[in-house]
C-alpha cells in the first residue's frame, strides 16, 4: 500500500459512496486507476465492505451501553461469541485484555431491556461476571483507523 492508496481510503471512510470520479478530481488521478486501485484493496481485504452507520437514538435506542464479560476459561470462548452473534442488541464484541475478557456494545430502550440483555448475557455458558457502564454522549465514532503513510 502506498499514499495514494491510503487518501482513497480515507475518503472513501469518510463516503462509502464516493464516486470514483470525484475521488480521481482529489486525488489529481484518472478514474480508471482509481476504480483498480479500488479493486485490489476490495479483493486484498483491505476494504471488507460497505455499510451505513446510523444515529441509534435516532431509530429508537434510547441507550448505548459498554459491557464488560469475564469469562470462567477461554474454552468457553468460542460457545459465547456464538450466542452473542444472534442477538441484535449487541453491535459491537471484542475479545481483549485486561480484567475482562469480552467488551460488548449494546444498543437498547430502556433500563428494562438492559436486564433482560443482562440475564440473557449472564446465562450464557461459562460468564462468570460483567460490568455495565451506560454512555452518556458519544464523543467521537469512527469504524476504522487509517494508518498514515510513512514519508
Amino acid at each position: 500500500m502506498d499514499s495514494t492508496d491510503y487518501k482513497i481510503l480515507k475518503i472513501l471512510q469518510r463516503n462509502g459512496r464516493e464516486t470514483a470520479s470525484n475521488i480521481s478530481k482529489e486525488i489529481h488521478m484518472s478514474v480508471s486507476a482509481v476504480t483498480e486501485r479500488i479493486k485490489r484493496l476490495e479483493s486484498e481485504n483491505v476494504i471488507k465492505g460497505y455499510t451505513i452507520v446510523v444515529d441509534e437514538r435516532r431509530i429508537g435506542f434510547a441507550m448505548t451501553i459498554l459491557m464488560e464479560v469475564r469469562l470462567e476459561n477461554p474454552r468457553f470462548f468460542d460457545d459465547f461469541t456464538k450466542a452473542v452473534e444472534d442477538m441484535d442488541e449487541i453491535i459491537a464484541c471484542y475479545y481483549k485484555t485486561g480484567e475482562f475478557d469480552l467488551l460488548l456494545k449494546i444498543a437498547c430502550d430502556s433500563g428494562d431491556e438492559l436486564e433482560k440483555i443482562h440475564r440473557k448475557i449472564m446465562n450464557i455458558g461459562g460468564v462468570i461476571d460483567t460490568k455495565t457502564d451506560i454512555v452518556v454522549k458519544n464523543v467521537k465514532n469512527k469504524y476504522s483507523a487509517i494508518k498514515k503513510p510513512e514519508r
